[in-house]
């Protein structure tokens, strides 16, 4: 009889360690940019929705809205983001990417593709696509569990 849990084969230990190699590559690939995924998906989100207010923002990207603003400050600090008060609200905070956040973000996508090529590469397409399907499946079934902090 095992003396502890066999965490190596648990589900949430294997998905972790998922991530980790996740955030390890695409931190690799995207060295010269000194961004992180959570920032590059802002970037990407903004430029699909201009303009689009924080809150709304932090779920689209499954980020805890909490910590989100400190986020949405280093975009800023690096020319990246535009933050503005709503006017018909002026508790709420509204988002753009710039030109030069448009700019960069174009510039990493190469990169980004390569890392999630790499995240997945010991996989077959078929093996790739039931990755894909039940990861999805996984999160969208988990939808109402708190953001990534």
């Amino acid at each position: 009889m095992a003396k502890g849990f066999n965490f190596a084969e648990a589900p949430g230990h294997l998905i972790r360690r998922a991530q980790q190699l996740a955030v390890a590559i695409f931190m690799e690939e995207t060295a010269g940019f000194d961004v992180t995924p959570v920032q590059f998906a802002i970037l990407n989100a903004l430029m699909d929705e201009p303009g689009e207010d924080q809150v709304t923002l932090s779920g689209r990207v499954a980020f805890d809205p909490a910590t989100f603003g400190s986020v949405i400050g280093r975009l800023e600090a690096k020319g990246w983001v535009r933050r503005e008060a709503d006017p018909q609200d002026r508790r709420r905070k509204l988002l753009w990417t710039t030109p030069e956040g448009e700019k960069v973000a174009r510039q990493m996508a190469r990169s980004v593709r390569r890392a999630q090529q790499r995240i997945v590469s010991p996989l077959d397409a078929t093996e790739r696509a039931q990755l894909g399907a039940l990861l999805g499946k996984l999160v969208a079934s988990h939808d109402n569990f708190p953001r990534d902090k």
